[in-house]
């Protein structure tokens, strides 16, 4: 039996496993990134005479936030009050057709190192010249999920291709000691022609990994689905046989109905709501306690930095919560342990980690953050008892900047709210230094081209 090196402790410890246990005066015991053993510290310290301990009394210890759905970026706070295709078609394409891999790069390396500051240890990343990525990943030390922004139609033939995406796989699933997984990625249904379909979905069966995609965001996209396919969006992804895919997870789902839900649930589909992004873009409520209800698993994304604009996973689990009451009326409605759940283990469920993290329990890996809890937005604190609310302050008061401590595969990569793996201020640098040369190109394009919605009955958008 192996015995543990490090015994960490806290002032409190947050298991997020099946029966939500909370121990006060909590530890875990690890060996190697591994999780050994939960429980209280002083049993976990005389249990085991020879792990050296550390003991966080000021903080509260958690699993690491996992976001579902993500875009490394760098047009934070340049693309603003659009309607989601408008904000496509004037900002988004064009910087697509505009990205350098040098820029893609630094876009990576700053979105990681703003997650790891704020206590996410895994992100679903859908971006360009993904190699790049994977090796700010390995760097900083975040978990990835991999997806290439995918367009297999000759519209789209400025994004990366299925040929990039599988070589992608080839070179990084499962790469970083594990910490690296490569899905398929196809941008939308609509960037995609039906032999490029075909092939993402034949890529993923052959690789047996996921496919992502983005699916029912925004209400005028359900009646061009109908137009194109004479169904609504899930029932068109089944046709085309994506659904069967070895693992299937959709962002957004705002304007799922019922049977849409009851399929996506049958064919073990997921789905990473993304509340602040759908907030900010005007794209609606999704029906979240719905998809739960029918036992679909749910995570929670930020979506990218111009869409929301961080990628702070605390700032989602409020507004989840929030959402989920504003949309049913009921105050009671996406309590703060269901809000909590999407960003940990319901996260690892709809990425097919579960097995892995999202919990801290024995097998586990070791991905654990520790929260502030001196601080005005966790006081009072009560981590047991009659006015328990410690689960509360975390759903609803908690911000990133809280974050103290962040663990990735029993590897300290940020310590006392500092990133240890990189330079921050060199990472801020490089992005600032390259944006303005991306801008020039990117407005020169546009002056010299006319854009078009792919609502345009005569073509899709460029």
């Amino acid at each position: 039996m192996k015995e543990p090196d490090t015994i960490l402790s806290g002032a409190a410890l947050v298991t997020m496993d099946q029966a939500l246990r909370v121990l006060p005066e909590g530890g875990v015991a690890l060996a190697g990134g591994e999780i050994l053993a939960v429980g209280p510290r002083e049993e976990l310290a005389t249990a085991h005479p020879g792990a050296e301990t550390r003991h966080m009394p000021d903080c509260v210890l958690m699993p690491g936030l996992i976001n579902a759905h993500a875009h490394s970026g760098f047009l934070r706070g340049t693309a603003e009050h659009l309607p989601v295709w408008d904000w496509l078609t004037i900002h988004i394409n064009p910087m697509h057709r505009m990205l350098r891999p040098e820029e893609a790069e630094a876009a990576s390396w700053l979105a990681y190192a703003e997650s790891l500051l704020g206590g996410t240890t895994t992100i679903l990343d859908m971006w360009r010249f993904m190699d790049r990525s994977a090796r700010c990943a390995e760097t900083l030390g975040n978990r990835l999920v991999a997806v290439p922004y995918v367009g297999a139609h000759p519209d789209y033939d400025y994004f990366d291709t299925l040929e990039m995406n599988e070589a992608l796989i080839g070179e990084w699933h499962g790469g970083a000691n594990g910490r690296v997984t490569v899905w398929v990625g196809l941008e939308h249904l609509f960037y995609a022609d039906e032999a490029g379909q075909a092939r993402a979905l034949a890529m993923a069966k052959a690789h047996d990994t996921g496919l992502h995609t983005h699916c029912s965001e925004a209400e005028i996209e359900v009646a061009e689905f109908e137009r194109r396919y004479g169904k609504r969006p899930v029932h068109a992804l089944g046709e085309i046989g994506l659904l069967d895919a070895p693992r299937f997870l959709i962002a957004h789902a705002v304007w799922l109905d019922r049977g849409e839900i009851a399929r996506l649930a049958d064919t073990g589909g997921a789905v990473a709501h993304n509340p602040v992004s759908n907030m900010k873009l005007a794209s609606g409520i999704a029906p979240v306690e719905d998809m739960l209800a029918a036992g679909l698993a749910v995570g929670l994304g930020t979506d990218g930095e111009k869409e929301n604009n961080n990628f702070d996973m605390f700032e989602e689990i409020k507004g989840a919560s929030l959402l989920g009451k504003l949309r049913n009326r009921d105050a009671a409605a996406m309590d703060s342990w269901e809000a909590l759940k999407l960003a940990t283990i319901g996260g690892a469920r709809a990425l097919g980690l579960d097995d892995r993290i999202g919990s801290i329990e024995p097998g586990k890996r070791a991905d654990i953050i520790a929260v502030r809890c001196d601080t005005p937005r966790m006081t009072p604190f009560f981590a047991d008892g009659e006015w328990m609310n410690l689960h509360h302050n975390l759903a609803h008061a908690v911000r990133g900047s809280d974050v103290a401590m962040t663990m990735v595969d029993g590897q300290v990569v940020v310590e006392d709210g500092a990133l240890l793996t990189g330079r921050l201020s060199d990472i801020i640098a490089e992005v600032r230094a390259l944006v303005p040369g991306h801008f020039a190109r990117r407005a020169a394009w546009l002056a010299e081209n006319q854009s078009t919605q792919w609502t345009d009955p005569e073509r899709p958008a460029p």
